[in-house]
């Protein structure tokens, strides 16, 4: 069977990607950094969610993500030991170190947030996460917390320009994979549309 992620997307399929996949949104103080745990490029996350705090625009962070094969330590432990040595404040981090995906960093996460702080007291979300993955962060959370308000960060480690993702063939390769995930997800309920509008 062909590796659909081998692909060279068409000129269409490259805009459309482009257009609703890799998007940033514009930003504003939030009530919440949400940060997706990951095993890739965990610096460049660490940067951005001290940037984040630095800038004052979250004053709180949960951080998502357990413990992958091969590691004793979660992807939770590892992200907010280097977010607290940077100067964000360990009291001020939420940890939720089980979960194994997208779906899970959520969906294990809500409660530890509810618990915490209230998710009623919750009106805005930012998501940090690798810059292919890009929409799938907010459309998992949209699935299970439409209530709040999402922005997006991405972040990630290479050379490439981001909109020039297609010419690096393994960026290429990410982002085509987190791609096709799109509409399957959507008809599974995984992920729900978004933006919404």
């Amino acid at each position: 069977m062909e590796d659909r992620s081998l692909r060279m997307p068409s000129d269409d399929e490259i805009a459309a990607i482009n257009a609703r996949h890799l998007i940033q949104t514009p930003l504003r103080p939030a009530d919440l950094l949400f940060v997706f745990g990951t095993r890739v490029d965990v610096a460049e996350r660490v940067d951005a969610a001290v940037r984040l705090w630095r800038d004052g625009l979250v004053h709180w962070a949960i951080v998502s993500g357990g413990v992958t094969p091969g590691d004793i330590s979660s992807e939770c432990e590892i992200i907010k030991a280097a977010m607290v040595a940077r100067g964000i404040p360990a009291e001020r981090i939420l940890e939720e170190y089980r979960a194994q995906n997208t779906g899970e960093n959520v969906i294990f996460s809500l409660p530890v947030i509810d618990a915490a702080l209230g998710r009623n007291a919750i009106r805005s979300v930012i998501c940090l996460g690798n810059s292919w993955t890009a929409r799938r962060y907010p459309m998992t959370l949209q699935r299970h917390w439409p209530e709040v308000e999402k922005m997006l960060v991405t972040v990630d480690s290479f050379a490439t320009p981001r909109a020039l993702w297609h010419t690096d063939p393994e960026f290429r390769r990410r982002v085509l994979i987190e791609w096709d995930k799109i509409e399957p997800y959507k008809a599974k309920g995984f992920i729900a549309e978004w933006p919404v509008g």
